[in-house]
Order: C-alpha cells, then sequence, then structure tokens
C-alpha cells in the first residue's frame, strides 16, 4: 500500500448510506451472527483514537476493524496498525478503504484461534483499540489478559453490559467471575458512553468504551492464575449459595478462617485479594494471613 502523509484527515465513513453503499458494491450485509455494527459517526472513532492516546511510537492492535473507519483514525495518529478480521468478505473493502494507508497490516485470521505471538512479533508491547464484535467481547479480553502480556493497554467499544461486568467492583450486581479475572491483571474503567445512533445496523443496546491498563504485577502474588480462577469460576457457578457450599471440597473451614474470609457470604463480596487469600490458604494448610 502507499503512504497517506501524516496529519492529512482520514476520509472515514460518515453515514450509514455511505456505508450501506459500500457494502453493497460488493454484495456484502452486516452478519448479526459476527455480531457486525459498524460505526458510521467519524467523531466517535477519532474520539477513541484520542481516548486511547496512541500516537507515532505505538503498534496498535485493532480486532474487527469492519469497513475500516476506526482503523483509519488510528492511522491518521501515525500509529502502526495490524487489523485482524474473521470475515472475508470485508477483506476486498479494506483494501478499497485502506488503500493508501501504509502504515497499515490486514491479517485474516479469527481473533480467538489466533497466533499472537507470530502476528505481534513486531514489538513487545501493544494497545488493543477496538469496536469489538459483541460475540467475542468478553472471551477475547480474558484471553488477552490471560495468555498475551504483550498487550498493555486496551481500549474497547463493548455493549453497555459487558462493559459494567468488565469493570464491576464486588459488591455490585454486575460483578462476576471475569470482574475477577480483569481486577488480577489490569485495571478497568468505564471511560465514556457510545450511543445506539453512532452504529449501523443500529444495535438494541447501548455500548461503552473501555480502558484496561495491565499492572505491572497480578494483584495477588503467590498464586497461580489456575488456581486462582478455577476457585473463583466455582464460586460463581453457585454465586446465590454461601461460599462453604460453593466452595464444598475445594475450601475447608480452616481455610476459610486463615484468610479472613466469611464462609456465609456469597461470592459476589469477595474483592480479588479476599478471593487471593482463599485461594492461597485452600491450597497451603501451612499459610497463614499477614
Amino acid at each position: 500500500m502507499g503512504e497517506r502523509r501524516a496529519g492529512l484527515p482520514a476520509p472515514v465513513i460518515s453515514s450509514a448510506p455511505q456505508l450501506a453503499a459500500l457494502l453493497g458494491r460488493h454484495g456484502v450485509r452486516p452478519s448479526r451472527a459476527l455480531g457486525q455494527n459498524f460505526v458510521v459517526d467519524p467523531n466517535t472513532v477519532r474520539r477513541v483514537a484520542r481516548v486511547a492516546g496512541v500516537g507515532p511510537d505505538d503498534h496498535v492492535l485493532e480486532v474487527g476493524p469492519g469497513a475500516g473507519s476506526l482503523t483509519l483514525a488510528l492511522a491518521e495518529r501515525g500509529a502502526a496498525v495490524t487489523a485482524v478480521e474473521a470475515d472475508g468478505r470485508l477483506l476486498p473493502i479494506l483494501e478499497e478503504v485502506l488503500g493508501g494507508t501504509g502504515c497499515v497490516r490486514v491479517v485474516h485470521c479469527d481473533a480467538l484461534r489466533a497466533d499472537w505471538a507470530s502476528l505481534l512479533a513486531g514489538s513487545d508491547r501493544w494497545a488493543l483499540v477496538s469496536n469489538l464484535p459483541y460475540n467475542i467481547a468478553t472471551p477475547l479480553v480474558a484471553g488477552l489478559l490471560d495468555s498475551v502480556p504483550a498487550v498493555a493497554r486496551m481500549t474497547v467499544m463493548v455493549q453497555r453490559e459487558v462493559g459494567e461486568r468488565l469493570c464491576a467492583a464486588e459488591g455490585s450486581p454486575a460483578y462476576g467471575a471475569v470482574s475477577v479475572k480483569v481486577a488480577y491483571w489490569a485495571r478497568a474503567k468505564v471511560v465514556g458512553r457510545v450511543p445506539a445512533t453512532v452504529f449501523w445496523p443500529r444495535p438494541h443496546v447501548e455500548s461503552v468504551l473501555v480502558s484496561l491498563e495491565r499492572r505491572a504485577e497480578p494483584a495477588v502474588a503467590g498464586v497461580t492464575p489456575e488456581a486462582l480462577f478455577g476457585l473463583v469460576r466455582a464460586g460463581f457457578a453457585g454465586r446465590r449459595k454461601m461460599l462453604r457450599r460453593s466452595l464444598g471440597g475445594l475450601v475447608s473451614p480452616d481455610a476459610f478462617a486463615r484468610a479472613g474470609v466469611d464462609p456465609e457470604g456469597r461470592a459476589e463480596d469477595l474483592g480479588v485479594c479476599a478471593w487471593g487469600r482463599l485461594a492461597l490458604a485452600a491450597a497451603d494448610p501451612a499459610w497463614a494471613r499477614r
């Protein structure tokens, strides 16, 4: 691809009719099964790129570039973008839209099955900036946190209830197992609302913009992620049960006492550090709460 001079405004998609015409020329209709809702507001994609804080020194991973609107906004800021698209029908569209942008690489693959070590070999520090397809948002974010430390920060548009779950604190209605996983690896917060009117097709749900910053070290030391998250999954599988019941056979009464955790509490009552204490006490009878 040729180079577009840095600093010049990118020709982003600016309306639903414009996008519909572009897709129509290629015989493409948005796929509900793939969770495709494309952004058709240039102010929104530029806002996302600005909030992500990316610039000429950044390597950006974009999952689900769709028709390339956010991709262009990221390239406009000088970032080197690797855009991963699972839908082969969109590749000719991306070629048409991104044809003058030399800092973008488009990769055709399923992000949930990607060889990230190979795809991200160009740098040891990446930022994920994406309008994530609704059907993959939670497993993708969780998987990258678990297995791809090169992704140091994320700025993602997701369904509102998904975003609230990723950022939820203990005791809140949205708090669940994935909230604990996110808190273990990262600091997360909702940084903005995204109205349904900026998407085409227009979704029946609201969206939010979420920022995640990977911690230098996990929130809990001394316990393996496998042990911790195994306990967390068991606890939330019976989230309406008292912990002594949902974790029966996994955590002894003595372990609850050593960890300083009330066995009659429930999974949503425990923050990540309390879950860590419980996992440590369950794994090591000699461990005592400090």
